[in-house]
């Protein structure tokens, strides 16, 4: 690792004389929360410092997001970082000082963190550049939250000119505490479709059901056979979740509606039991609708892909995080069924998407991710910074 482990202190000590900075930004950025392709004030100020940083800024890349490339003057490879920015359509329920200021929006994942983190590390790097062999490419990404905006990134060029080598993510984790870094090799987060099923009968009077073929007993029915699908149809040693999370039909008392819609999810790790588990759902829907005098028509979303890790990547960042102060634990085995479009960027790109312990149980700060208490320990917002620039150095600063 050379002279790595001075590295990283080096960084770990930089960061730590800004954290009160950090700390501010996050909260700033926590007061104005923006959703998926709007975050136009977020994207702006990371604009605006990127640039201030001397750094080459691309704006409305994949439409709010934003590109900062440092370097590319020396050869050595090209390393993306990327950051997500938006928030969620959730009504806050903390009481801070830094709480939203948006009605029904937040920050509930920790984006907010990744953003200040990110301007973070570019900051550190840049004070670097008279030794940058390569190039550094820092993504700050609209739209993680369900609205495809790393391929919307990636369709506006994200990963042209240059083309990076290496690519890595990371994300704030209040499922494990605060000291903690994990960082798998293999897949990591599962592959997500959205999926939706029109069930349509023939409708009539409440009164007279035999009269009708009806819509909503077949769509119950169905979502009662949907949940064989894993227990008898997917074999016991791979992971899958197939979830019903929509019903809706019917718009009085007294009157058998002609359709109904349900719509849910699918959670995989491997694409063979993605398909089987997709012909399931179609074949489960079709039959159990037919066999009730109705019809039903299935249809999946393009989702996201899992996030795999390059076994290389994901050791290096576990090597590095030994070494930062205040990790007191490093794990190669978290995995979750949860999905991030991160995956778009490792789809023939070798790299890693870690994440960081962020929780804080002693001080209320454990609730789980998208909940509308959700909050972390800021300590964390250092330790990221610190790894992500000790990582991205490994590759692009000299021994």
């Amino acid at each position: 690792m050379g002279e790595f482990p001075l590295t990283v202190r080096r960084f770990d000590s930089a960061a730590k004389e800004i954290e009160c900075e950090v700390i501010a930004q996050r909260r700033d950025f926590h007061r104005h929360p923006e959703l998926a392709y709007q975050e136009v004030r977020t994207a702006s100020i990371v604009a605006r410092q990127l640039g201030e940083l001397g750094m080459e800024v691309h704006t409305g890349v994949g439409k709010t997001g934003v590109v900062g490339l440092l370097g590319a003057e020396r050869p050595g490879p090209t390393v993306l970082l990327r950051f997500d920015m938006d928030a969620l359509p959730i009504q806050e329920e903390n009481d801070t000082d830094y709480v939203s200021t948006q009605p029904g929006v937040m920050h509930a994942c920790g984006h907010d963190g990744h953003t200040a983190i990110g301007l973070t590390v570019a900051r550190m790097l840049a004070q670097q550049r008279d030794r940058l062999r390569g190039a550094l490419k820092l993504v700050f990404q609209p739209a993680e939250e369900g609205g495809y905006g790393a391929a919307a990134m990636i369709a506006d060029g994200a990963l042209r000119e240059p083309r990076p080598d290496f690519a890595f993510g990371l994300h704030l984790w209040n499922k494990r505490p605060f000291g903690w870094v994990g960082a798998t090799e293999g897949e990591m987060m599962a592959g997500g479709r959205e999926w939706g099923c029109v069930v349509s009968g023939d409708g009539g009077h409440a009164a007279s059901p035999d009269q009708t073929h009806d819509p909503v007993v077949a769509a119950a029915q169905i979502v009662v056979a949907l949940q064989t699908v894993v227990s008898r149809n997917v074999p016991p040693l791979e992971s899958v979740v197939v979830s019903v999370t929509q019903i809706n039909g019917g718009d009085t008392h007294n009157v058998i509606p002609g359709e109904v819609r349900l719509a849910g999810t699918l959670r995989y790790f491997r694409s063979a039991i993605r398909d089987s588990t997709k012909k399931r759902i179609s074949d489960i829907a079709e039959n159990v609708a037919a066999a009730m005098g109705c019809r039903s028509e299935v249809s999946f979303g393009s989702g996201y892909r899992p996030v795999s890790n390059d076994a290389d990547a994901a050791r290096l960042v576990r090597e590095l995080a030994e070494r930062v102060p205040g990790v007191t634990a490093v794990a190669d085995d978290e995995r979750t069924a949860g999905s991030e479009d991160f995956g778009e960027f490792m789809a023939d790109i070798p790299g890693c998407f870690f994440v960081v312990g962020s929780a804080n149980g002693e001080r209320g700060l454990d609730y789980p991710h998208h909940h509308p208490r959700f909050d972390f320990d800021e300590r964390s917002l250092t330790v990221g910074a610190t790894l992500m620039a000790s990582v991205a150095a490994h590759h692009v600063l000299p021994d």
